[in-house]
């Protein structure tokens, strides 16, 4: 007869992978639910429940996020990525090669969620200047953020979560390049199938090469003011060395109020407003390159703007906004939100109006700055959707040798086991912060929350399948028929099953429900589990069939113009491309 407390574990666990799969809850909500449940039904004590946020691998990926962040907000992560253009040829495979050997090196170091951020508007312009759909491009760039966060311990929080519970069981952490071997075999076999394959399978949508991205949009009107060192006073625009920069046009210039009848040919005085229209990095670029103000920063503080509280985001006008329909002056954004309109975009149609006479329209984005609680004011709010957060202007440059140098340590550190990977990088994080690479503000907001409390809600949830000896019991029963055909079958059933569960589930949930079982069938067949637990690191880290089961996948869903089908298409044959290499390759690694 089944043990009642088996039985109530079960009935966790199912309404756990129901809750998951649904997404009726937030998973850090849903984590949070399971734990409940647990404290509810008395299946783990109080004392326990507080063990998720306790864990190594909490504090772990929480100190991993603050370093991604520190190289992110010194600027050091954009600066490579710019110098991919050169690289990247002219060619379709060419630009696919280099940007996903790329992206997948850097994230095998850091939050593989911070690195797409950051390549999308990169990897859409270089598409887009190749007459390349960007659809046929940003898929790749997620998948092969998945490759490189596979190579290492650091590269994704499933990884440092499995070697936690490893731990727990009394078995050896892994080593921070244990995962190379096969991860490195992995990305190679994955980035050629990107490059040779996925271009026959992913469809070029029509128009896609001609529309704007929604986290770099290229096709601004922004307002810019003549300073009084500015080497286009007294120069025609178009006779200047502005008139040949590449992306921007002059379209008017305001003195005192009142637009001039020939811009172009026109004299710069300082003071003079100019309306330029064009790529929004050229405008930033101009705007230091000529001694060009945007119209916010008077009305920001000095204090304001070398705290590095002052952030530029650009914002959508959803359809049903309030603002539809009224101009940029009537929408009162700047008394709502305390935040500046700087410039105004809008697909398909070159704007010439000044941006407080521009009546907004939805799918209209604009360039907004203000300070952090500014931004948040207006991420609460129903009329503005936060597409992207542009820092650049702020980025603190002069830090980024030391943003690196830290990462390499603790990397160093970890490696050479010289201290605990969770000792190393706790050390790296404060260092972020006691160097100035990051302000501790930003520390905290550069933690992926949902992220904690879904590890805090359902590591518990291991605790109990253990103790209560569920999984020993599912070993038994339920992989009992696969024990038979030997070990490699085993592992063959278990890295398909945690590959199922990531596409519809959170990984780290997969893995946590996974694990334990894992570990009991290992003791049970009298091998060591340590395969088998690689095998749900793998599965739980590449999810590739369906734009839900990773979160790369999510953000590149939209910008990239995606159907649920496509993912399938592309992503389906490639996990079980993974799936063979893992059951080829694991035993050879680690043998059982």
């Amino acid at each position: 007869m089944l043990d009642l407390n088996i039985f109530l574990v079960l009935m966790v666990v199912i309404a756990a992978m129901v809750v998951f799969i649904s997404g009726r809850l937030r998973v850090d909500l849903g984590a949070l639910c399971v734990l409940g449940a647990l404290l509810l039904l008395g299946l783990i004590e109080p004392g326990q429940a507080l063990e998720g946020f306790a864990s190594s691998a909490t504090a772990t990926v929480a100190a991993m996020f603050v370093l991604s962040a520190g190289l992110v907000r010194t600027g050091w992560v954009q600066w490579l990525v710019r110098r991919l253009g050169s690289l990247a040829g002219r060619s379709e495979a060419r630009l696919l090669m280099v940007l996903c050997l790329a992206i997948a090196a850097l994230s095998a170091f850091i939050i593989n969620t911070a690195t797409v951020a950051i390549f999308i508007p990169v990897a859409v312009a270089l598409s887009n200047q190749r007459n390349i759909s960007p659809s046929r491009v940003l898929m790749p760039l997620s998948f092969a953020s998945q490759f490189g966060g596979v190579c290492t311990l650091i590269g994704t929080s499933t990884n440092i979560l499995v070697s936690a519970i490893a731990v727990t069981y009394g078995l050896e952490p892994f080593a921070i390049f244990e995962f190379a071997p096969l991860g490195i075999v992995m990305s190679a076999v994955g980035i050629l199938y990107l490059v040779l394959v996925t271009p026959r399978l992913i469809p070029a949508r029509k128009g896609e090469p001609d529309q704007v991205d929604r986290y770099r949009l290229v096709d601004y009107l922004a307002e810019v003011q003549v300073g009084e060192n500015s080497p286009l006073v007294g120069d025609l625009w178009d006779d200047g060395a502005a008139g040949n920069e590449k992306d921007v046009s002059l379209v008017e210039i305001i003195r005192g109020g009142k637009a001039t009848s020939r811009a172009s040919r026109t004299n710069v005085r300082e003071g003079d407003i100019l309306l330029l229209h064009g790529h929004l990095d050229e405008i930033l670029r101009l705007q230091e390159r000529y001694g060009l103000k945007l119209p916010g920063e008077e009305r920001l503080s000095s204090r304001a703007l070398q705290s590095h509280e002052v952030k530029l985001v650009e914002a959508l006008v959803p359809p049903g906004s309030h603002f539809v329909g009224r101009t940029v002056k009537a929408s009162n954004i700047r008394r709502r939100f305390g935040c500046m309109v700087l410039a105004v975009q809008r697909r398909g149609k070159v704007m010439r109006e000044q941006i407080e006479d521009i009546e907004l329209d939805s799918g209209d984005s604009l360039l907004l700055q203000g300070g952090s609680d500014d931004i948040e004011r207006i991420l609460k709010s129903d009329d503005l959707i936060v597409t992207n957060e542009l820092t650049e202007m702020f980025l603190r440059k002069d830090k980024a040798a030391i943003a690196v140098g830290i990462l390499l340590a603790v990397v160093g550190i970890a490696a050479f086991n010289v201290m605990p990977i969770m000792t190393a990088a706790l050390l790296g994080g404060i260092g972020m912060v006691l160097t100035g690479c990051l302000t501790i503000e930003e520390a905290y907001q550069a933690i992926d929350w949902k992220v904690i409390f879904l590890l805090g809600g359902i590591i518990p949830l291991g605790i109990a399948i253990d103790q209560s000896g569920t999984a020993s019991w599912l070993a038994n029963t339920v992989l009992e028929p696969f024990v038979g055909f030997g070990p490699l079958v085993v592992l063959s059933v278990i890295y398909l099953t945690t590959a199922l569960l990531t596409e519809a589930m959170s990984n780290n949930a997969a893995a946590v429900l996974l694990a334990p079982m894992a570990i009991s069938l290992g003791m049970a067949m009298d091998v060591d589990p340590r395969p088998l637990l690689m095998a749900i690191t793998f599965a739980a880290s590449t999810s590739f069939a369906t734009p839900i089961g990773y979160k790369t996948n999510t953000m590149i869903y939209a910008p990239g113009g995606y159907r649920f089908l496509d993912f399938t298409i592309v992503g389906g044959p490639l996990n079980f491309l993974f799936w063979g290499i893992a059951v080829l390759l694991i035993p050879v690694i680690w043998p059982f």
